[in-house]
């Protein structure tokens, strides 16, 4: 699913027109005991419960496309007979009316989720009549082509709220809080099938992670059997290693700022595209060249990197770039500028020594204070 499509399916979750019709909880201690269950027609809830619940279906479908939000395909075993895929379907199909399947649902999640506190399974189930669109792309509410029908998960953490005074309007006093067990926003949840294309896709499915870093693969693997890409964190680490090991002792300040500069406008130029920008490995070895990598340099990258599917290594181009800052980091040193201007940052040699300099100008403070600039006399620059 791209950027548009999520956003599509993040709008049926509106308190007023929400589109689930039904909706499934499972409260589960530290200890990993069920401590209650719900089922409920999800409208015939109170309203303020239906604002908080849609909140955190919305928030399941947040973040960024290839970073927090996953598109994962099953694998053709998965589709078999007893596969996890047809587990899925089969929840999906029954629109949440099948008390066995859901607790089957409920202890595979119980079994395999590695979380030592409680937490919340939702489980929903929607349908959308999806409009069609005309031939200037706008959506034709009155022409629906066909149904989505849905299931969403989310795993929320529940957690003590903090005690504290609280104003009570009806004695028109303070009084103390009580602690509550609150339900949070998501750690991690999915929807399925996913919505590729606008279209029912029932091979593929949307996974959600919080922490971009911590993904809880035993999700994927154990529940979905989808197989994770790389982190966000890991594909950036590739690719530097990639830039490293192909300009080897060549890698100096001018290649980082070119590298930098280069992913800035590959991103610029993408940035009405809804789709992530994946590169392969092709589309690496043309961004080396246009980097100022030479032949040798080439065939070392053509050498190391392999485009092996099975080693899995997808890298978006949103995942390893900076947009926003230009940062040049030692042992001792840190600095951070805003990428638009790291023209500003050059090294220079001066008695054998390689420094990096940054020029001067009149607003310069250090620790807050505004210092003077231009008043270095000539001894001092000579000493």
């Amino acid at each position: 699913m791209n950027k548009k499509e999520v956003l599509e399916i993040r709008k049926l979750f509106k308190p007023d027109d929400c589109r689930v019709d039904r909706i499934c909880g499972c409260y589960v201690d530290g200890h990993k005991n069920k401590v209650a269950e719900m089922k409920e027609a999800f409208l015939s809830l109170p309203e303020e419960e239906l604002h908080k619940y849609t909140d955190i279906f919305k928030k399941t479908l947040s973040g960024q496309v290839g970073k927090n939000l996953l598109n994962l395909e099953f694998p053709l075993t998965e589709e078999a007979e007893g596969g996890h895929q047809r587990d899925l379907m089969a929840l999906r199909d029954s629109a949440l009316e099948d008390d066995e399947l859901i607790t089957a649902f409920y202890d595979k999640i119980i079994d395999s989720y590695l979380y030592a506190e409680n937490y919340l399974i939702l489980l929903v189930h929607g349908t959308y009549d999806v409009p069609g669109h005309g031939t200037d792309h706008e959506e034709m509410f009155d022409a629906s082509d066909y149904v989505y029908s849905f299931i969403m998960c989310s795993i929320c953490p529940v957690s003590l709220s903090k005690p504290g005074l609280v104003f009570d309007a009806s004695t028109n006093t303070f009084i103390d809080k009580m602690q509550d067990w609150m339900v949070q926003m998501p750690e991690t949840g999915f929807l399925f099938p996913a919505f590729n294309d606008r279209n029912t896709d029932i091979h593929a499915i949307l996974y959600y992670s919080k922490n971009a870093e911590l993904l809880h693969p035993e999700i994927p693997d154990d529940i979905l059997g989808c197989q994770l890409p790389m982190t966000a964190g890991d594909q950036k680490e590739t690719f530097d290693q990639i830039i490293e090991d192909t300009f080897s002792d060549h890698c100096d300040f001018e290649v980082a700022k070119t590298v930098h500069r280069n992913l800035n406008a590959l991103l610029e130029g993408k940035k009405d595209d809804p789709e992530p920008t994946p590169l392969d490995k092709n589309e690496i070895r043309h961004f080396l060249e246009s980097c100022g990598a030479e032949q040798e340099q080439i065939e070392r990258f053509e050498e190391t990197y392999s485009d092996d599917p099975s080693e899995d290594k997808h890298i978006l181009a949103s995942n390893i770039a900076t947009p926003g800052k230009f940062e040049v980091k030692s042992d001792d040193v840190k600095i951070s500028i805003d990428s638009s201007r790291a023209d500003l940052i050059e090294t220079r040699v001066i008695d054998g020594i390689e420094y990096i300099l940054i020029p001067v100008t009149d607003n310069v403070e250090v620790n807050g204070i505004r210092i003077s600039a231009g008043h270095v006399s000539d001894d001092s620059r000579n000493s």
